[in-house]
């Protein structure tokens, strides 16, 4: 078992008055995080899932009297997968506010349901965190910083899910299963998505154009779909947690982009899983962009576990100057380019350097990654 940076911040805010809920993709250990905690609380807990028919049905359209009988002596409760729960929402205010000395734990493998149906009834009444797959800083803890470093290319190909670092030897296997068993599960039960051969098309599509701007109409025309699905699709991916969205920093220079949009994927096995290219790095073409899309998570995991506020962009002008990573905090702006070779020479354009003079730069190898990772 990995211990997750998330455990400690979770364990702080038990009996605290609030529910806690506990997003990410299917598959990154909310569940094994969640019980990691519990038991360091010493006490027994109610485990629910809401995949289970009978628990969606006593937990949906429920009252505060028969949530006492369900929970019986237990003050801890963990609900998995709650946005399967009809007005799931409601079910956790009426715990949060009628049953006291109860701390209920919810997690979601989604953004749709819970979301929309959680947010109103609970303002005021959760704590909100995400999961992601395992990041650098847990495993170079877990063994050791030389270790993890090591291990790199083996992650940029095969990815940091809890199953895949967990089996070696069973990488391809496993990863093949993850991307089809569980990848689409949240989407294919949405009314609005008609087509899972799209979703297919359009993933395998963006696959291939990692690190590059994402154009809707080309897209469009490559998967065989109008502008509106594709875009629509992509709004879906991301909110299944497959995929996000990285906007173009557009503030001081003319000549920047006003609206571009890159998209990378929360894990770099998946995306290889979806192209079914497990090559090593040696014999790809793609491992520029293997390494911008494992640097970029990797950062966006670290800044988030350290509760430091910032927003991400990509930088770049109409006539093709371009920063890979741009990272903005209330106090500080750092510009990034990531290199795989530590002998190629990066140069940040005079353009950007002039339009933002209190940009610190830096450039990103293998050899120096560390330092934007906590070690």
């Amino acid at each position: 078992m990995y211990q997750r940076q998330l455990e400690a911040r979770i364990l702080a805010r038990l009996f605290k008055g609030k529910a806690i809920l506990l997003f990410g993709p299917r598959q990154v250990g909310k569940s094994t995080m969640v019980e990691a905690v519990l038991q360091q609380t010493g006490q027994t807990w109610l485990n629910l899932n809401g995949d289970e028919a009978d628990v969606k049905a006593q937990l949906s359209n429920t009252t505060s009297t028969r949530l006492k009988a369900i929970f019986g002596q237990h003050t801890l409760v963990l609900i998995d997968e709650a946005q399967r729960i009809e007005n799931i929402g409601l079910t956790l205010k009426l715990i949060t506010d009628q049953i006291k000395g109860v701390q209920v734990i919810a997690t979601r493998s989604s953004a749709f349901e819970l979301a929309n149906a959680a947010n109103e009834p609970l303002t005021g009444r959760k704590y909100e965190y995400f999961l992601y797959p395992i990041s650098f800083g847990e495993m170079a803890t877990h063994h050791g910083l030389l270790t993890e470093k090591r291990l790199i290319e083996h992650r940029m190909v095969f990815g940091y899910y809890p199953e895949i670092v967990g089996n070696q030897g069973q990488e391809k296997e496993l990863l093949k299963l993850l991307a089809s068993s569980y990848l689409y599960k949240d989407l294919l039960m949405l009314e609005q998505v008609k087509k899972p051969v799209l979703i297919e098309k359009l993933l395998k599509a963006l696959a291939l154009q990692l690190g590059s701007e994402v154009n809707y109409h080309e897209l469009s025309q490559m998967v065989e779909a109008d502008k509106g699905t594709v875009e629509k699709y992509i709004d879906l991916l991301e909110k299944a947690y497959v995929v996000f969205r990285l906007p173009a920093l557009n503030r001081n220079v003319r000549s920047e982009l006003k609206k571009g949009k890159k998209v990378y994927f929360y894990d770099c096995g998946i995306r290889n899983a979806i192209l079914g290219n497990f090559n090593a790095l040696n014999s790809r073409t793609d491992t520029g962009a293997l390494w911008e899309n494992f640097v970029i998570a990797e950062r966006m995991k670290y800044m988030y576990y350290k509760e430091q506020d910032c927003e991400h962009y990509f930088w770049r002008t109409i006539r093709q100057q371009e920063i890979d990573f741009v990272e903005e905090t209330p106090e500080s702006m750092t510009a990034m380019e990531y290199k795989w070779n530590a002998k190629v020479k990066a140069k940040f354009p005079s353009t950007f350097t002039e339009g933002y003079p209190q940009a610190t730069t830096m450039v990103i190898t293998p050899d120096n990654v560390e330092s934007i990772l906590g070690f």
